[in-house]
């Protein structure tokens, strides 16, 4: 986890679905207060991502596609599939989706592969909620990018945070 680091550019390289797979399985261990899984992944390769470049500049009242899908030969949307539940409320269900999110950047990241996690404001515009047939109760929190990672990409680290600043005593 210390050697992670967000990939802004990525190779035209991509997982497998198995390989794919295996990390959602892994991601799928996140902490879920009942077992709700209020989550699920949409697999975008290919024409998909042109789709979604059309619903992206039509949510912004553009014309013709944006570009930005085209980064990346792999895009996973991260949906929150958010439930009625007495016991869990929506705000949690969704950490729970940004945790297996966060969990899938970390196993395709061990599997060799760079990751960056996209969001912006049309992620809740009926346009793209509309490309990706999500229902009433979910809601698109961004997509993960996901490709090789370029040569001079691997070489670079990011300084490792002070943990002393980010963590106190409970207060008096």
């Amino acid at each position: 986890m210390l050697a992670r680091r967000s990939m802004s550019r990525v190779t035209d390289e991509a997982p497998t679905r198995e390989q794919l797979l295996a990390a959602i399985a892994a991601a799928g261990r996140v902490a879920d207060h009942s077992s709700m899984r209020p989550w699920r992944l949409i697999e975008l390769r290919g024409d998909d991502r042109e789709r979604l470049g059309r619903a992206i500049h039509k949510a912004e009242h553009k014309r013709g596609r944006s570009t930005k899908p085209l980064r990346a030969p792999l895009l996973i949307a991260v949906v929150a599939s958010v439930r009625k539940s007495g016991k869990v409320p929506d705000w949690e269900q969704e950490a729970v989706a940004s945790g297996v999110a966060h969990m899938l950047s970390l196993a395709l990241d061990e599997q060799g592969w760079g990751v960056f996690w996209r969001t912006g404001e049309y992620t809740r515009s009926k346009a793209v909620a509309k490309a990706h047939k999500l229902a009433k109760n979910e809601r698109l929190l961004g997509w993960l990018y996901v490709g090789g990672k370029p040569v001079r990409e691997r070489e670079t680290r990011r300084k490792t945070i002070d943990p002393e600043s980010f963590l106190s005593a409970m207060p008096r």
